[in-house]
């Protein structure tokens, strides 16, 4: 059926396809981390303490001493050359290889927190008449505080429009083939290049209260299936992979065993060589190159280690952009041509 003469012009029938990563600083500077910190602890879904109880704690130290240290931090790992974070590099580089491993659909990315919003990239797509929409949450292993917290974004966005995109949101993939061969594949070749194989391997997965899990969050349990099929696949006995939680912030107790104290008792155990790798995260960030690469390793050395190689995430390899196609593919059936 034609259209009248006075219609006006809509785009419409494409699909778009959003990745979503936590966020970022827009520079490593006192006001910008402050900005970030703000809106990512303002979340109710990170920290689930009433407002009264948690705004003066807030405002008080947290964003006044922890903006300054984190803002020395992300200096530490700044990309110079592109004036951006690591994360934002990789989640961008991410978007533009996915790309033309899926031209049927149009990809975008963007972050929870900072720039480019959730809400801006889904008014871009639906501008280029993407009227069908997937999200991928980057976290492979679920959580409130995370993959709820992008859907939150997602609706917050959706409920404001008059038109709203056909929407589908990827499902948690800690246990998917997809995910678990692209992890094993790249620790392989960067097992391989190493000059001696590490004693032990630790996987480092980012923290929760524990609480959280107490109140049925499942993430600790997928962090565990991760590893599991990560170190069944590569053939490794259980003694060898250990599996701690990093990034504690506060008082309260978190997931364990803690990867601060692990490296720093590894040494006095006897084990001299190891490797870190990180499953939790998809693209390399604060809290691996610093945290883990930087104040990790040093902790490890200082105690009494002798070498210390902290793996690169999978950021923008083959191996991660061949996952992710994997992910989106399934997760556009229907919609994709057969």
């Amino acid at each position: 059926m034609s259209k009248p003469s006075e219609h006006p012009k809509v785009k419409h029938g494409r699909i778009g396809v959003l990745l979503v990563n936590l966020g970022t600083p827009d520079t490593p500077d006192y006001w910008a981390v402050r900005r970030y910190l703000k809106e990512f602890l303002m979340d109710p879904r990170v920290i689930e303490v009433p407002k009264l109880l948690w705004l003066p704690i807030l405002y008080g130290p947290i964003l006044t001493f922890r903006s300054r240290k984190s803002a020395e931090a992300y200096r530490k790992v700044w990309m110079t050359d592109h004036n951006e974070s690591p994360l934002r590099y990789y989640t961008r580089a991410q978007a533009e290889k996915l790309q033309p491993a899926l031209p049927e659909v149009q990809i975008e990315w963007a972050m929870r927190y900072g720039k480019p919003s959730v809400a801006e990239k889904i008014e871009k797509l639906m501008s280029e008449g993407c009227d069908r929409l997937l999200v991928v949450p980057l976290y492979p292993q679920y959580s409130a505080t995370t993959s709820a917290s992008v859907t939150d974004a997602v609706f917050d966005c959706l409920k404001k429009m008059r038109w709203q995109p056909t929407l589908r949101v990827a499902p948690p993939w800690h246990d998917h083939p997809a995910h678990i061969d692209a992890l094993t594949q790249q620790l392989k070749v960067q097992l391989a290049a190493l000059p001696e194989e590490p004693e032990k391997l630790v996987m480092s997965f980012h923290g929760l209260p524990q609480r959280y899990f107490d109140l049925g969050d499942p993430y600790y349990c997928h962090c565990q299936k991760t590893a599991r099929l990560v170190r069944e696949q590569l053939g490794w006995p259980e003694d060898r992979v250990l599996v701690t939680f990093q990034s504690r912030l506060g008082p309260t107790q978190w997931l364990q065993p803690y990867t601060a104290e692990v490296l720093e008792a590894l040494p006095g155990q006897g084990v001299k060589r190891i490797a870190v790798t990180t499953p939790g995260f998809v693209a390399d960030c604060l809290e691996t190159l610093e945290e883990i690469g930087m104040e990790g390793r040093e902790s490890f050395l200082e105690a009494g280690g002798e070498r210390c190689d902290v793996l690169p995430c999978l950021n923008d390899s083959a191996f991660a952009i061949d996952m992710l196609e994997r992910l989106v593919r399934q997760e556009l059936a229907g919609w994709l041509p057969n």
